[in-house]
């Protein structure tokens, strides 16, 4: 399985990294010190709203806005574990006997960005939320070149995790979380419009003359921000960045 995008826009976020500007900065950790913000700031969401939503919704919404897409885009949200310590906290509650948050409860579903997103963009077209283990973000990728077969028209995808409340930890093995990624993708072949050409690639083996080292997340989005190529494996797949004049 070869699937290749058109990349139309894209945004990120990580305590490291949290602007399109820092992401030129991978390499450097140590300039972006000053960004250290616990969760984004959503400033274009009243106060009122925002100041409810968990550090990864807050994460995800972020890294959709940056994308800037068209009005009524349809959209993909994956996150591997979701709002786990938002339902940590109310089963936790459930066992000292307290009275449940309606908020909490409503938002600890697994697709609560999704949601929220439709709700703050005021977007009704159709959204789907993925998780698939330590394959969420390819599998992502896959729904999203699947909704493309159907209908060209571009799809938002939006990955994001935080790290799980430590009574899990022994379970996962992450090392890049949290962080948030999302992609304005559209056919290899579209003749949509951007400042720069870039091309997606991800496939389930190597390809004749790809590289096959391990990249990060952080690294990929890095090379998308800098206009670099970069061929690697990433969650078992192999992935392609590369830039076209």
């Amino acid at each position: 399985m070869h699937l290749q995008f058109k990349l139309l826009s894209w945004g990120a976020w990580s305590p490291d990294f949290q602007t399109i500007e820092s992401w030129h900065q991978w390499q450097q950790p140590n300039s972006c010190a000053t960004l250290k913000q616990d969760a984004p700031a959503l400033s274009h969401i009243p106060a009122m709203q925002r100041r409810r939503f968990s550090r990864l919704t807050k994460m995800m919404l972020t890294a959709a806005h940056e994308c800037q897409v068209a009005p009524q885009t349809r959209s993909i949200f994956s996150s591997r574990h979701g709002e786990l310590t938002r339902t940590l906290g109310l089963l936790k509650d459930i066992t000292e006997q307290q009275p449940l948050s309606p908020m909490a409860f409503s938002q600890s579903v697994h697709n609560t960005a999704s949601g929220i997103f439709g709700i703050v963009a005021n977007n009704t077209a159709a959204s789907s939320s993925i998780a698939a283990g330590e394959q969420t973000l390819p599998q992502a990728l896959i729904e999203t070149y699947a909704l493309l077969a159907q209908n060209p028209e571009p799809v938002l995808m939006v990955f994001g995790d935080d790290p799980v409340p430590p009574v899990y930890s022994e379970f996962t093995h992450e090392v890049e979380l949290p962080i948030a990624l999302g992609l304005y993708l559209a056919p290899a072949n579209s003749d949509a419009n951007t400042n720069a050409s870039i091309t997606l690639g991800l496939s389930d083996r190597p390809l004749s003359g790809h590289k096959s080292d391990i990249i990060s997340f952080s690294q990929l989005i890095h090379h998308i921000a800098t206009g670099k190529n970069i061929q690697g494996c990433l969650c078992h797949w192999y992935w392609s960045v590369e830039h076209h004049d």
